[in-house]
C-alpha cells in the first residue's frame, strides 16, 4: 500500500493533470457500476424485474464507459485547475490565512455556490446526449434531476469539503474528492437512472413555483 501511495505521488508530481484524469475516470466508472447495482437491488425489492433479471446483475458496460469518460475528460482536468486556482485566489487576492475559519468558509461557499451547481447540469446533459437522447429530452431530464441532486448533495458535500480544505494539502484535494466521488458518481448515476421515480415528484412544486416566479 505504501509503494502504491509513493507511486501515485510520483505520478502526480511528474504528470499532475494526466494523473488526475486517469484516477477520476477510473473512480467514476466504478461509481456507475455501484449505481447499476443499487438500481438492480431496488428494482428486485420492488419486484419490477423478470425472473431471469432477478437472478443476476448484468452490467451495462457502455454506460460505465460513458460515465468513466465524464470523469476522465471533465472531472479530472477541471477539478485539478479549480482547486489550484481557488486556493491561489483566496490566499493572494483575498489575503486570508490558510486553514483559518474564514479561509475554509470562503472555499466551501465558493465550491458549493459555483462548482456544484455547474457540475450537475453538465453531468446530466452529457449523460443524456451520450445516451442518444434529443435536446428536448435532455432539457427535461435536467429539469427533473437537477434539484433533487442539488438538495441531497448540499446536505453532504459542505461537511466533506470543510475537512478537505482544512486538513488536506492542495495537491491532494482532488484525490480526496475523487475518493468520495466514487460514492458521488454512484449517487448521480443512480439519480439519472431513476427516471421519473415517484420520490422526485416531491420537488415538482418547488420547480413549478420557481418557474412561475421567473415568468412573473
Amino acid at each position: 500500500m505504501l509503494k502504491l501511495w509513493r507511486w501515485y505521488q510520483n505520478c502526480l508530481a511528474v504528470h499532475p493533470v494526466k494523473t488526475q484524469m486517469i484516477s477520476s475516470g477510473f473512480l467514476w466508472g466504478l461509481g456507475d457500476i455501484g449505481a447499476q447495482a443499487v438500481t438492480h437491488s431496488t428494482l428486485r425489492k420492488q419486484r419490477q424485474l423478470t425472473q431471469q433479471e432477478d437472478k443476476e446483475l448484468k452490467i451495462n458496460w457502455k454506460r460505465v464507459a460513458i460515465t468513466s469518460m465524464f470523469g476522465f475528460a471533465y472531472v479530472g482536468p477541471v477539478g485539478h485547475y479549480w482547486y489550484e486556482y481557488l486556493d491561489r485566489y483566496i490566499r493572494v487576492r483575498l489575503q486570508l490565512q490558510p486553514k483559518s475559519l474564514k479561509f475554509v468558509t470562503a472555499k466551501v461557499f465558493a465550491d458549493e455556490l459555483l462548482c456544484w451547481p455547474l457540475d450537475l447540469p453538465i453531468f446530466f446533459s452529457y449523460m443524456g446526449f451520450a445516451s442518444g437522447r434529443s435536446a428536448d429530452q435532455v432539457k427535461e431530464d435536467v429539469k427533473r434531476d437537477f434539484l433533487p441532486a442539488l438538495v441531497v448533495g448540499a446536505g453532504v458535500w459542505p461537511f466533506l469539503q470543510v475537512a478537505n480544505f482544512r486538513f488536506v494539502p492542495v495537491r491532494y484535494q482532488l484525490l480526496y474528492v475523487n475518493l468520495f466521488c466514487l460514492l458521488d458518481s454512484s449517487f448521480l448515476s443512480w439519480i439519472e437512472q431513476q427516471g421519473d421515480a415517484p420520490w422526485k415528484q416531491w420537488f415538482i412544486p418547488i420547480v413549478t413555483q420557481e418557474n412561475q416566479k421567473g415568468q412573473a
